[in-house]
């Protein structure tokens, strides 16, 4: 069987595939929604963490202090911070879709605006957790 190809388009060169990163450019929407995923994963493995340094805790004083101190080593509290950004910036994601169940905030302004919020609520409440976290400690 014959092939046929539309005028105009040359097989030298093969047509770009979609999205052509070439030419996208990431968007809000996108990087919001990518951001999501992402964020439920960090969540679960920080989850999975947590479980294993309340094992670590039943188990003996010896295996709960070796997690208390990679928690608290530089690398161990930067982890930390990332895991709670990230359980803010989903929870916030989602309350996001939470209301757009409610068939209400698909506006293209309004998809911005509670995207940027969700942003700034994340940065906000990670900081007013890890603060709080702190000042309890004393």
């Amino acid at each position: 069987m014959l092939e046929m190809k539309p005028e105009g388009l040359s097989s030298a060169r093969p047509r770009p595939r979609s999205p052509n990163i070439q030419n996208y450019r990431p968007q809000l929407t996108s990087v919001l929604s990518i951001a999501n995923r992402i964020t439920a994963l960090v969540s679960t493995v920080a989850m999975v963490v947590f479980v294993a340094w309340l094992i670590a805790a039943e188990l003996s004083p010896r295996s709960y202090d070796a997690m208390y101190a990679a928690a608290m080593s530089p690398i161990g509290r930067a982890l930390l911070v990332i895991a709670t950004f990230a359980f803010f910036l989903h929870l916030c994601g989602s309350m996001r879709h939470l209301v757009w169940d409610s068939v209400r905030g698909f506006e293209l302004g309004a998809i911005y605006i509670s995207g940027w919020v969700a942003i700034v609520a994340s940065v906000v409440l990670t900081a007013a957790a890890w603060v709080t976290g702190l000042l309890l400690k004393g």
